[in-house]
């Protein structure tokens, strides 16, 4: 027997490789999906800008529209899959306005303007969704904002993007240079013809402020983000971390601080995106390929741990049909959606005062008295040495240089780049080779 379920309309703005893949299961699982959201969610239009435009999954021409305007105010639910900023945001805005809950899984336009699109969303009592944006079919959101919402989250360390940690992954187990790793996994579509969102930091970053903002209740602006990619990452790095026990990932942390930044009472923030140094034994360490894993350690739960695959179509798509039904629950049950939470407004501070453990290689002269003068200058920067390993000589018998890697105690972050500052103008250092954080200790 067919339940006669109440129909709520489904505007989907792009058909790109997740939004197809939402537009099939809708349509392929209607009757499941029906009987989960107890409304039947009938598609009732996908924008697109090209018509005619290829696509990986073939829909009825009748579904496809240009007008995406026209599509929004027809629907109950608006889910957005264009990417991009503009015009995202516009759509996002009109489909609040009119009245329709949204699902997105654009993470550019919540990092940069999350808090207007909360806003406009807390003013008419509509609800916004985006579970993908954080880490494609891992679910993290959900817990951040409501399973967590009774207790307080200390630290996050995740690796949020999956095309680095397929290319830092690679290097370490293979031995293989950055640039060919590179290049196989844009020949494998985990990177872009053009990867610097992905080996900047960029997309990352995007995620970091998203995920620190529900984690501390705090609206995190984009540019309070602190941002390094991988691209300077070499075969020598990772020989030295594999050596030291240690494999070299790109993280993005989200770090509740004791004190403000001026050192008076009340508590801060700090949000970052580097490659660090990661024990073997730590489980980010064991995140291979192109996957994701988001670390939470909260004050009662303690250590949380969140795996998955971070990117791809139908994997991404989950997590969208996921908010779907949760929207679609909202509106069987009536009443206005629940806002974010930003009330605690704690201060974002700056990298400099961070503290953590640091590894860094230099190139310095071989001759005697360079590794004392390298130490006095540590020391005087107030930046404890834990361990020193020679581990490249080349033409000593000549004068030649010594490749040096020191592996510090904790220090405060400004410390140790004026500290780095002074090494590389002492005249003993040939080059600063690499700085590189250690986390997860």
């Amino acid at each position: 027997m067919t339940t006669d379920y109440r129909r709520l309309r489904v505007a989907l703005l792009g058909a790109g490789a997740v939004g197809s893949q939402v537009a099939s299961l809708l349509r392929q699982h209607a009757d499941e999906l029906a009987d989960r959201a107890g409304a039947r969610l009938e598609l009732v239009g996908i924008a697109v800008r090209d018509l005619d435009a290829p696509r990986e999954t073939e829909f009825p021409r009748e579904l496809l529209t240009t007008d995406a305007e026209q599509l929004i105010l027809g629907a109950d639910i608006v889910i957005e899959l264009m990417g991009g900023i503009e015009p995202a945001r516009e759509y996002l805005l009109q489909a609040i306005g009119a009245g329709a809950d949204v699902v997105t899984a654009n993470k550019a336009l919540l990092a940069t303007h999350g808090p207007e699109i909360f806003d406009a969303a807390d003013r008419v009592g509509a609800q916004v969704y985006y579970e993908a944006a954080a880490a494609g079919a891992i679910p993290i959101i959900r817990p951040l904002r409501d399973s967590l919402a009774g207790d307080r989250v200390v630290r996050i360390m995740g690796i949020v993007n999956g095309t680095t940690n397929y290319i830092l992954d690679r290097m370490d187990t293979e031995g293989a240079e950055f640039a060919g790793v590179l290049a196989d996994a844009q020949a494998l579509g985990y990177a872009e013809a053009d990867p610097t969102a992905d080996v900047e930091g960029y997309d990352a970053a995007q995620k970091a402020a998203i995920l620190a903002s529900l984690a501390f209740h705090t609206a995190v602006p984009l540019d309070a983000v602190h941002r390094e990619g991988i691209t300077h990452i070499d075969k020598a790095m990772m020989d030295a971390a594999r050596r030291a026990g240690q494999v070299i990932k790109l993280l993005a942390i989200c770090e509740r601080l004791p004190e403000s930044a001026d050192g008076a009472a009340g508590e801060s923030i700090s949000v970052r995106v580097y490659p660090a140094l990661v024990s073997r034994e730590h489980p980010l360490a064991t995140v291979h390929g192109a996957n994701n894993a988001v670390f939470v350690q909260a004050e009662a739960a303690g250590d949380l741990m969140f795996y998955g695959a971070g990117a791809g179509g139908v994997q991404t798509a989950s997590a969208v049909l996921g908010d779907v039904v949760s929207a679609a629950r909202r509106h069987i049950a009536g009443g206005v959606g629940v806002g974010e939470s930003t009330r605690a407004n704690l201060p974002v501070v700056p990298i400099g005062r961070v503290i953590t453990s640091y590894q860094i290689t230099l190139e310095v002269d071989d001759e005697p008295g360079v590794l004392a003068t390298v130490a006095g200058i540590l020391s005087e920067g107030r930046v404890s040495i834990a361990t020193l390993e020679q581990t490249v000589v080349a033409d000593a018998a000549s004068g030649g240089t010594a490749r040096i890697v020191i592996g510090t105690h904790t220090a405060r972050e400004q410390d140790l780049s004026d500290t780095v500052d002074r090494l590389a103008a002492s005249g003993v250092v040939e080059r600063v080779v690499s700085v590189l954080r250690v986390e997860g200790d």
